[in-house]
């Protein structure tokens, strides 16, 4: 068999087109069993880049909360911006690591005045996926993963992010192999047809939460374990 192969994969392990078709079975699968989410506009782009910096490190029931208490204590980015430190930190307590996140938040939204002159980022929607990604990844605190979000639940972009539910998975049922989750975004982003990237990334941080945990797995009920490498060989093991 001819083994294909591109960034982030073992020549001896994996065979693109496989991997491919896999990927695809793995969407379709999960869109079975949660349906297929569509998406709608939901906040302003900078709602959605706070909000996505408020769930760092917490679950999304705390960051809504978070999120809520932040939009009623403030009322607008630019009262959040100009607030005292410490201030802003306590609005926020209730999402964790409320210091580390309040730097950031107000590092962030100075930085968007320094760079547009007002608080508004609605003219990213103008700029290729890329471009937008660097320039919202020059900010103070924003990675990868929350410029990936911004994209994709801000404005329906086909770019996925790769949080600890979808790396975990992916990783687990063999569609990339370890690796940094920085480096996994793109990998497994070329493995996704464009129109199912948010369905499978909503559904895999669904089925993630709910099935494929990162202890105790309940793999009789998942049904991606006819597709999963660790499920197959978990069986082979308990056989020998």
């Amino acid at each position: 068999m001819e083994r294909r192969t591109q960034e982030g994969y073992s020549s001896t392990c994996y065979n693109i087109a496989d991997v491919v078709d896999k990927a695809q079975a793995v969407c379709r699968a999960l869109e079975q069993e949660y349906g297929r989410p569509r998406w709608q506009r939901r906040e302003s782009l900078i709602d959605e880049l706070i909000a996505t910096i408020l769930s760092q490190n917490t679950t999304a029931k705390q960051a809504d909360k978070a999120f809520r208490a932040l939009k009623e204590r403030f009322g607008d980015w630019g009262s959040v911006r100009d607030c005292p430190l410490d201030e802003l930190a306590e609005a926020i307590r209730v999402g964790g690591l409320a210091e580390q996140k309040a730097r950031s938040i107000k590092a962030v939204l100075d930085a968007i005045c320094a760079d547009q002159g007002r608080l508004d980022l609605e003219w990213l929607s103008t700029m290729p996926d890329e471009e937008a990604l660097k320039f919202l990844q020059s900010f103070p605190g924003v990675g990868r993963k929350t410029a990936a979000c911004v994209l994709m639940f801000g404005l329906g972009r086909p770019v996925m992010p790769v949080d600890t539910h979808v790396y975990r998975i992916a990783v687990r049922v063999g569609l990339i192999p370890p690796q940094s989750v920085d480096r996994a975004h793109d990998v497994f982003q070329s493995l996704v047809p464009p129109e199912m990237i948010y369905s499978c990334h909503v559904n895999m941080v669904a089925h993630g939460r709910r099935v494929c945990k990162a202890r105790n797995p309940n793999c009789h009920k998942c049904v991606l374990r006819v597709y999963c490498d660790a499920y197959q060989k978990s069986q082979c093991e308990a056989v020998l």
